[in-house]
């Protein structure tokens, strides 16, 4: 078998790159799609639920697929640096990207509103942290406004690039399946990645998008028809934070799902459209229910996803017992990171350990009292 080296070699053809443009790649992608055994019996629905497991990529979440192309065509370019607004991940992910490239990193992040795992990343990388007294939408003004003075490239999903690269989840979704799913369901933060999603589709199905109003660089690359239909695409946001779900911004977003915590999507108008046209919907869900199915996917799965990702399958949840997404029904659901990105969560949701002394009968009694019952 061939040796795997990454999303832009493997679809080299399906993206805006060159046949010798060099890849800056951590071999990303590839992700694995995980059926759902126990959680659909205990919904007591004959759904069939996959997840796409996003935070098995090499920072832990989706953002590598993006910041692949992002900062390959930056270099391509002559780019000596790259800068990013972030929640979290982006950071992580551009300043991996960065330092594989040799180029500089420079990300704006809220000052105390960004979860440890992610922010030693990015430290970790090299990049420069910059925190500012604000939320995520005044840093993505911030920093559109710096690159119109300083040489830096932008990473965020404005850059077409990176939602050229977020689109290839919709192509690993369809070769793993033989097919597309009847619906995806993923969680809607800055929206690039609905969007994104909706594209892979539209271009496995020979569909245009010009509906989505892309900018250039978004636009379809090459369409190849190997499907003939296309998902219903279902978007979640945190009740705190749904601006799409309200139809008007949310000025201080709140929400324990840090992620997704954007007032303002920089792709709102291009979700709206990839909903409208696949004849989907957005919906929203608290802080209590995306903590619930975080620690329901963990405990019956064995999958640790961070809050963000677990709202797509709590949204899903909720539009099962609605009866708003029918039985029988194929449903992939894009798990956009990693729990390990923000373990502070995780901790305070769980059991607390079990301190005993080192001995025999003490480890036995904690056995018995924790052992299933028959």
């Amino acid at each position: 078998m061939a040796h795997y080296t990454g999303l832009i070699d493997k679809y080299r053809d399906r993206l805006p790159v060159a046949a010798d443009t060099r890849a800056v790649s951590l071999c990303e992608g590839a992700t694995p799609l995980i059926e759902l055994r126990n959680l659909p019996a205990l919904v007591r629905k004959k759904v069939r639920i996959l997840a796409k497991f996003e935070g098995l990529n090499p920072t832990g979440s989706f953002k590598d697929r993006g910041m692949t192309m992002a900062v390959t065509r930056a270099v391509e370019e002559g780019a000596r640096a790259i800068i990013c607004a972030s929640t979290g991940n982006t950071s992580a992910s551009a300043a991996a990207y960065a330092a594989r490239a040799g180029i500089a990193c420079f990300v704006l992040i809220p000052e105390g509103k960004i979860a440890l795992g992610k922010l030693s990343q990015a430290m970790m990388h090299g990049s420069v942290v910059i925190q500012i007294r604000g939320n995520f939408d005044d840093g993505m003004r911030l920093v559109q406004e710096v690159a119109k003075a300083q040489p830096v490239n932008i990473v965020n999903s404005i850059n077409p690039y990176r939602i050229q690269g977020q689109k290839t989840i919709a192509f690993e979704v369809i070769e793993a399946l033989g097919g597309p799913p009847d619906y995806h369901a993923l969680p809607v933060g800055n929206a690039g990645n609905i969007t994104a999603h909706w594209i892979g589709y539209s271009e496995s199905a020979g569909a245009d998008t010009a509906a989505l109003r892309l900018p250039e660089g978004m636009r379809n690359y090459r369409k190849q028809k190997m499907v003939e239909r296309r998902p219903i695409m279902l978007g979640y946001q945190a009740s705190g934070a749904a601006p799409i779900v309200r139809g008007r911004p949310v000025e201080n977003p709140e929400t324990v799902a840090t992620a997704i915590r954007i007032g303002n999507p920089v792709s709102w108008q291009q979700a709206v459209a990839a909903s409208r046209e696949s004849g989907g919907w957005f919906a929203e869900c608290t802080d209590e229910e995306i903590l619930r199915v975080q620690k329901l996917l963990a405990q019956t799965e064995g999958i640790f996803c961070e809050p963000a990702s677990a709202i797509a399958v709590a949204g899903l949840l909720k539009d099962l017992e609605l009866g708003k997404v029918g039985e029988g029904s194929t449903i992939v659901c894009t798990l956009t990171g990693h729990g390990l990105k923000d373990p502070d969560v995780a901790i305070a949701q769980s059991a607390k350990p079990v301190t005993v002394d080192a001995e025999l009968k003490a480890i036995e009694g904690v056995i018995r009292q924790h052992l299933p019952k028959t």
